[in-house]
C-alpha cells in the first residue's frame, strides 16, 4: 500500500535539520520500501504492506529519534486519504503571486468537522473547507494581513496540524500515483 509521511516541522528556519537522503536509508531500514523524498519540508512517500497508519507513524517518529535525535511528529496518510483530499481541493486553487491555498494535515485527534469553530475564520477574506484528514484554505494574497487563518501559529489546534501548500499537495499526490502503478 502507498503511504505518504508528512513529518512537521523539519528543515524549517534552520531548526530540526534532516538530510533528505539519510532520512530516505532510514525508512528503508525501518521496512518501507520504494522511499521517494520531495523537497525537504519532510514529504516521504513509500510502500508497505501489513500495519496501520498509526503503527507506521509509531515506527517512523522512533527512527528519526534514534537516527538524528529529533522528537518530530509524523503523520501517515493513504494513497486513498490523499485522493480524497485532492478531489475536494478547487482547481482553481494556486499558491502563486495572486493567491496562497494550503492543505492542513490534520492528526486524527483533532479530525472533525468541529476543529472549524476553534479557527479564525473571516469569511469574507478566507475561504475554508473540511475536508476528512485535512483543512483546506485559500486568500487571496492581497488580503492575507487581514486574514483569521494567518493568525493559526500560535493557536491550540496548530499543534496539531502540518501544512502544505497546494502545489506540493499535487506533486505528493502525483508521486503516490506513481507508486500505486
Amino acid at each position: 500500500m502507498v503511504y505518504v509521511a508528512l513529518l512537521r516541522g523539519i528543515n524549517v528556519g534552520g531548526k530540526n535539520k534532516i538530510n533528505m537522503k539519510l532520512l530516505k536509508q532510514v525508512f528503508e531500514r525501518v521496512g518501507m520500501s520504494s522511499v521517494v523524498t520531495y523537497i525537504n519540508s519532510g514529504n516521504i512517500i513509500f510502500t508497505v504492506n501489513g500495519q496501520s497508519k498509526t503503527t507506521i507513524s509509531h515506527i517512523l517518529e522512533e527512527a528519526i529519534h534514534t537516527n538524528f535525535g529529533l522528537q518530530i511528529k509524523v503523520l501517515v496518510r493513504s494513497f486513498d486519504d490523499v485522493k480524497k483530499v485532492i478531489h475536494s481541493l478547487p482547481e482553481s486553487w494556486t499558491n502563486d503571486q495572486q493567491m496562497r491555498s494550503d492543505v492542513l494535515f490534520l492528526w486524527d485527534e483533532i479530525d472533525d468537522e468541529s476543529v472549524l469553530n476553534k479557527l479564525v475564520i473571516k469569511p469574507e477574506i478566507d475561504t475554508v473547507k473540511y475536508v476528512p484528514g485535512a483543512i483546506l484554505w485559500s486568500v487571496d494574497k492581497k488580503k492575507i494581513t487581514k486574514s483569521g487563518m494567518a493568525k493559526l501559529v500560535g493557536s491550540k489546534p496548530y499543534q496539531q496540524i502540518t501544512i502544505r501548500n497546494v502545489n506540493t499537495t499535487r506533486k505528493i499526490y502525483e508521486l503516490m500515483h506513481a507508486a500505486e502503478v
